[in-house]
């Protein structure tokens, strides 16, 4: 029979039972069975059952029940054995222990979206699509950045320069400039021609490597 212990408190006593020491080690089972190790690509991570429970339909749920039908395996720690890279568990893990997506700058949403679906966590496999398709959006939405050159010619070079007009660069407007040359008794009309492209993964203000092509472009609207 337990013996009892004796506590005083006030103008009374209050009687609790004594717990034995086979009492105290179920207990302290029971605490220990809440916590789960886990041992993902040699990486051990120590999480509660109760985390591993936030989804009902994903493999961390299986595998915190001991899923009979769940072919898992241990290592000489106990610690259950899951061949998945470890980078990219952490922020699955955590999202399961608060609810947040959290990501380093270096860590690719695509990366975490593939264990997201391997460990079945249809809640994080969403956040994690909106997440991609958001940034997607906005690499789609930045401003083109667009580099411009004036080039002079005479009329009767104007038709060539434009029909030569490659590797990217566009015509976007002709201003006449009047007649400042004379050959002979006619008059050669002198126009100025606006030209762009497109600056493709360059700063802005860095200028790539001219062409040939824009090399005879420039050397023929030389003369401003």
């Amino acid at each position: 029979m337990a013996e009892n212990s004796c506590e005083t408190s006030g103008s009374g006593h209050r009687r609790y039972p004594a717990h034995s020491p086979g009492d105290r080690n179920v207990s302290a089972g029971v605490g220990a069975s809440k916590w789960i190790r886990l041992n993902v690509g040699g990486t051990y991570f120590l999480t509660t059952r109760q985390t591993l429970c936030r989804d009902p339909k994903s493999f961390l749920y299986r595998l915190s029940q001991a899923d009979p039908e769940l072919d898992s395996d241990k290592d000489e720690t106990g610690a259950y054995l899951i061949d998945r890279d470890p980078t990219y568990f952490g922020p699955v893990l955590n999202y399961l222990r608060h609810g947040k997506l959290v990501l380093n700058r270096d860590l690719a949403e695509e990366g975490v979206l593939e264990e997201a679906e391997f460990y079945n966590i249809t809640s994080l496999i969403k956040l994690i699509k909106d997440k991609i398709r958001e940034r997607d959006c906005k690499t789609s939405q930045v401003p083109v950045k667009h580099v411009y050159r004036v080039l002079q010619c005479q009329e009767e070079e104007l038709t060539q320069m434009v029909s030569t007009m490659s590797d990217g660069w566009k015509f976007e407007q002709l201003v006449s400039i009047g007649s400042s040359y004379n050959y002979g008794n006619e008059d050669q009309a002198e126009f100025l021609c606006v030209v762009s492209k497109e600056l493709h993964n360059q700063s802005y203000g860095t200028n790539s490597e001219p062409s040939e092509k824009a090399k005879i472009l420039q050397e023929r609207g030389s003369r401003m």
